[in-house]
């Protein structure tokens, strides 16, 4: 599709006119030789990579800033970058007299751009380097800051800028993981849908038709990302895109991320507090969005109950101290906010059940998300020996207190598939 028509925005017949401020994007050969005209206002300008990502785009990005003056701030490409408070402080000492961030990476080089963009007033362009993730046009940033993975409101790119070439050599494990990110957006969307009937949440025909569409798009690129197809890993990454542009749109990230990626957050929160291997996001995602089908198998299978389940706080606060540690305490606090664990939504659940069963049901099953998984060789083995079946259980019971989102995960302990608290 056309994205820079779809970034004049829509007016919609949900009742919002949808914008998004994103001026350009790029996704094309040679797309890195369109900074020079791009870049033409700004004049002091701060790079920020890591070395595999500069290695990768970092000299093109140079040449085609070749009469401005460029600081580089080049991050370890030999261990895992956390976009924290260290991180963050980083970049930002950096920006004395900067007129432009200009980030060259995926994901958390991009967070960490956005993140301090917004912070500090400093426009910020991407340049891409890996089909990877969905946040390139979103302007949410997703950081670690207290050791919680928190997503912050943020500002978007003035351009994105990405090279074909550069894409479809970027590392396999990442453009699986984009093809596995837009995946999980079944899952995200009926996440959606299901909110919207418990809880009146706001919903848009529109964004949600568009972003099925994606996942559409992104299962017919399955076999030519394996072989680095250029119009393949093109697809992919205006799939990518359009759907970052759709959370614009949305106002949050709620067509794009739900129950599958509160999963994939609790392993990745997990590994860090407990310095144990984890998957990249993407990856998380794609694996997380079968367990997400799994529930709605489950949930569907099972009469609802007829009394609400009763809910044993200091079991769960145990519990919660043993996954989350000195992030405990801010995760509870965050539930206590919000009030979810006092609300009884068993009277609204039997109220809605035929349409809730219906809303379920839409969801592909287990079996058929793992075979669009395998078209693109993302293995689910590989997900049950790294984390095993106890971890995936915490997950499925603690994950949804790691935001305030509601999901199916919520509906999961609402109707006592959660036995631990």
């Amino acid at each position: 599709m056309d994205i820079n028509k779809l970034l004049a925005g829509v007016a919609c017949s949900c009742g919002k006119t949808h914008t998004c401020d994103i001026e350009y994007v790029y996704i094309e050969k040679n797309a890195i030789r369109r900074l020079g005209d791009i870049c033409r206002p700004y004049r002091d300008m701060v790079i920020v990579a890591d070395e595999n990502t500069f290695a990768a785009a970092g000299d093109a990005t140079v040449a085609a800033l070749a009469d401005k003056t460029v600081k580089r701030v080049i991050f370890s490409g030999a261990e895992v970058l956390v976009p924290n408070e260290a991180a963050i402080a980083t970049v930002t000492d950096n920006l004395a007299n900067a007129d432009l961030i200009v980030g060259i990476g995926s994901g958390v080089i991009q967070d960490l751009c956005k993140y301090v963009s917004h912070q500090s007033g400093v426009p910020y362009i991407v340049v891409a380097t890996a089909p990877s993730m969905d946040g390139y046009a979103s302007d949410g940033a997703a950081m670690i800051t207290d050791g919680m993975k928190v997503t912050y409101p943020s500002g978007l790119p003035r351009a994105i800028v990405a090279d074909v070439d550069v894409l479809k050599n970027a590392p396999m494990e990442m453009i699986k993981a984009g093809y596995g990110d837009v995946i999980g957006k079944f899952s995200a969307l009926n996440d959606w849908k299901l909110s919207r009937c418990v809880n009146g949440e706001y919903f848009c025909d529109y964004i949600y038709d568009l972003t099925f569409a994606q996942i559409q798009q992104t299962l017919a690129t399955a076999e030519g990302i394996l072989k680095r197809d250029e119009d393949s890993v093109r697809a992919l990454m205006e799939a990518l895109v359009v759907i970052g542009i759709l959370m614009s749109f949305a106002g949050s990230s709620r067509p794009a991320s739900g129950s599958e990626h509160h999963l994939s957050h609790f392993f990745e929160i997990t590994g860090i507090i407990d310095h144990t291997a984890y998957f990249p996001h993407g990856l998380d995602v794609a694996y997380s969005t079968v367990v997400t089908a799994e529930i709605r198998e489950k949930l569907l299978a099972a009469p609802f109950p007829q009394e609400t389940r009763r809910f044993d706080r200091q079991q769960y606060e145990a519990r919660m101290r043993a996954l989350y540690k000195e992030v405990a305490d801010g995760c509870m606090e965050l539930q206590r906010k919000i009030g979810r664990y006092e609300e009884d939504r068993l009277p609204i659940y039997r109220e809605h059940e035929a349409e809730i069963r219906r809303i379920l049901a839409e969801m592909p099953s287990a079996d058929e998300i793992k075979r669009m998984l395998a078209l693109a060789e993302i293995d689910m083995q590989d997900f049950y020996d790294l984390y095993g079946e106890k971890k995936i259980a915490d997950a499925v019971a603690y994950a949804k207190d790691l935001k305030d989102r509601y999901t199916v995960l919520w509906m999961n302990a609402d109707l006592g598939g959660q036995s631990d608290v």
